[in-house]
């Protein structure tokens, strides 16, 4: 059994299944990422609906304790005309028991009105300001008999009630709101002040800006940048980005009315972009896994070439030397001259190919070399072992000068594959054609052939080791070839163009 037959079955189906092994796989991934993706953004929505119907809750909260407030503002404000209407009696029964007589007007009446005033501050005073008469209020009457600056301040919230008494004497009325509605109004801004901080530091954790009527002035804020707030560009722009997002609740407290804007919650923002940021991370996990694994088996396979061009350069060192002598030892006797330069010929080239294969993983040794003159040398070897029906054309002419830095052995190689590849494709007849043409600082080298062609889905396929089209072959002629071009010359080889029945043209790049 010979190591053709050995090594050789199907290796030219293993990249048709690595392609279907690959699409598999990558179906398979895709699966497994859109199920977790799906899974992901179906726990995200439901999150995101439990945020929402917090901030649903809290909107609803807000508004049922804004009506709180503004009731217990409207029952501050009726308190506040009840007290009204009281000084007014007060001021009206004051006046009458003034001006009463015994025999019209109840006297007893007028003073069990004014008797049972227990709780309004008032204040009877004359046009300058000298006081008749207090009640209720925190001051001594008998120590303080005119109206300072402080106390008429303070009794003035109110304008004061003018009473005429006898012969157009008039006494002004003064009073103030009483010592149990002032601890109300206190109440009342404690209420309003405490509605703004529950509304700030919500529980739903949602952002929010409590405006005044002119939607400009912050009221109250919570759950924002506070160090921006006296940038008034920053606090026009996250305005509008909260009513963007939804209308601004209007509410009327203490007869003033504000606005409150508010977005969602951090949680929930980060929420939605959760499955975006989980698919980017996946996809980086992938990509640099399938890098590590790919470095790592390109740096296995240049282990296996290497290790395997070295042994074959070892194993072809033998034989050589020992045809070598046999060539030298047949020259003392009486064989054709042609013979044995035929023969020699074919023993110096096994000697460099054995060359070759050594120098496969060695440190590259490029000298510069007339690439026109390189290639007419390699192609003049391969014409007399090569079909007479093939027919070689190079351009330029023989005699011109392009200089490349290469290695002589490892170049010659790639020619003579890419000619021979080009024979086999041909069935050894047809026309293959070498142009050079030189360009400001690389070199193009074109060998096209007159074969069957490429299909375009091969073009990348061609290059992998094991591949081939033939029915005797290792498939590793394109793949030396690559690996020589690219890793030791720094250049690239491609296929430039291809049709069926009408040939292929492969490129090589190098640099100048």
């Amino acid at each position: 059994m010979t190591l053709h037959k050995i090594f050789k079955p199907k290796v030219s189906n293993i990249y048709e299944q690595k392609k279907t092994w690959k699409r598999w796989l990558f179906l398979i991934a895709l699966l497994i990422v859109g199920f977790s993706l799906w899974y992901t953004n179906l726990m995200v929505k439901n999150i995101a609906r439990d945020e929402r119907d917090k901030i649903s809750t809290w909107a609803n909260a807000i508004q049922q304790r804004v009506n709180l407030v503004n009731y217990t503002d409207d029952f501050f404000d009726q308190i506040r005309a009840e007290e009204r209407k009281r000084v007014e009696i007060l001021a009206e029964a004051t006046e009458r028991m003034v001006l009463a007589d015994d025999e019209n007007d109840n006297i007893l009446f007028y003073l069990s009105i004014i008797s049972k005033n227990t709780s309004i501050p008032v204040i009877l005073a004359d046009a300058d300001g000298r006081i008749k008469e207090a009640r209720n209020v925190d001051f001594n009457p008998d120590s303080v008999k005119y109206f300072t600056p402080e106390l008429l301040e303070e009794f003035s919230v109110y304008p004061p009630l003018k009473l005429d008494y006898y012969s157009g004497n008039f006494i002004y009325f003064y009073y103030k709101d009483s010592k149990l509605f002032s601890e109300l109004k206190v109440v009342l801004d404690d209420l309003v002040e405490s509605f703004f901080n529950e509304v700030v530091n919500n529980s739903a954790s949602v952002p929010v800006i409590i405006t005044d009527s002119t939607r400009t002035k912050l009221v109250s804020w919570g759950e924002i940048d506070t160090t921006r707030l006296d940038d008034p560009v920053f606090v026009k722009t996250i305005i509008a980005e909260m009513a963007a997002h939804k209308d601004p609740m209007e509410i009327i407290i203490a007869d003033r009315k504000h606005y409150i804007y508010f977005k969602d919650s951090f949680l929930l923002t980060q929420l939605r972009f959760f499955p975006v940021i989980q698919l980017a991370i996946i996809s980086i996990f992938l990509l640099i896994s399938y890098l590590l694994f790919s470095i790592a088996r390109r740096s296995e396979q240049n282990q296996v070439w290497v290790g395997l061009a070295k042994e074959t350069a070892h194993q072809l060192g033998t034989p050589i030397s020992s045809m070598m002598a046999w060539v030298e030892y047949l020259r003392t006797k009486d064989v054709g001259y042609g013979t044995i330069e035929e023969l020699e010929k074919d023993v110096n080239r096994l000697n460099t190919i054995a060359e070759r294969f050594s120098k496969i993983g060695s440190v590259a040794n490029l000298k510069t070399e007339n690439l026109v003159e390189v290639i007419y040398n390699s192609v003049a070897y391969l014409k007399t072992r090569t079909s007479n029906k093939v027919e070689f054309t190079i351009q330029p002419a023989r005699g011109s000068t392009i200089l490349v830095p290469i290695n002589y052995q490892l170049f010659d190689w790639v020619i003579e594959n890419l000619v021979k590849n080009a024979v086999d494709a041909m069935a050894g007849q047809g026309n293959i054609v070498i142009e050079i043409i030189e360009e400001e600082k690389s070199v193009n080298i074109d060998v096209s052939d007159t074969g069957k062609g490429i299909p375009k889905k091969k073009f990348q396929t061609i290059f992998n080791p094991g591949y081939t089209s033939k029915q005797r072959g290792w498939g590793l002629g394109l793949t030396l070839t690559q690996r020589i071009i690219k890793e030791i010359h720094d250049g690239k080889i491609f296929v430039k163009s291809s049709l069926p029945n009408k040939g292929t043209t492969f490129r090589i790049v190098l640099r100048k």
